[in-house]
């Protein structure tokens, strides 16, 4: 697998002037492991990014800053959502199709770091396939990769490589708009 990069957009109905520009990269670490890095710069002071805790797994976390991959193997309606925030919590979900039959997988802690800076955050997650076998098995992955972004007046701003409607919805497969070959 090769290293990807792209921008990811806000959507039209949750614009943020704040954020100048929102990279992220996938790149393999192995044949069962992916980085996937979260890049934000702009005014980071106006943004809620909460400090690093121990981390857990927690549902929600789409309620503040979050970062998220969601990752369908290729030919398949099934998918995984997993979030990641910068305090260290995280969270992961198997969906059957679109917001159908969720399930949560039993999986190790994904390994992630967050930096903050004056004009840059980063967010880096580490996820292993090993208990993710559809993802494991597959030649080709589509990822939609977005974030959920607080700014300090409560605001949230939904950011993504693609936006499929009229309001924000990221398991829309629309955005699942990057497709990864594992091969």
């Amino acid at each position: 697998m090769t290293t990807h990069s792209a921008e990811l957009r806000p959507h039209p109905a949750t614009p943020c002037d704040a954020i100048r520009r929102f990279a992220v990269t996938l790149a393999p670490q192995s044949p069962h492991e992916l980085r996937i890095r979260f890049r934000v710069d702009g005014d980071i002071g106006r943004l809620r990014l909460p400090l690093p805790e121990p981390a857990r797994r927690r549902d929600g976390l789409w309620q503040h800053t979050c970062f998220e991959a969601f990752l369908r193997p290729d030919a398949r309606d099934a998918y995984y959502e997993l979030n990641f925030a910068p305090s260290g919590d995280w969270a992961a979900y198997r969906f059957g199709g679109r917001r159908e039959q969720r399930t949560s997988p039993e999986l190790r802690p994904p390994l992630l770091s967050f930096s903050r800076h004056a004009v840059y955050a980063e967010l880096t997650a580490d996820i292993s396939f090993a208990e993710l076998p559809e993802l494991a098995a597959t030649a080709a992955i589509h990822a939609g990769l977005s974030a959920v972004i607080e700014t300090d007046d409560g605001r949230l701003s939904c950011w993504a490589l693609a936006h499929g409607g009229e309001r924000p919805d990221f398991h829309d497969p629309a955005t699942f708009a990057l497709r990864v070959m594992r091969a």
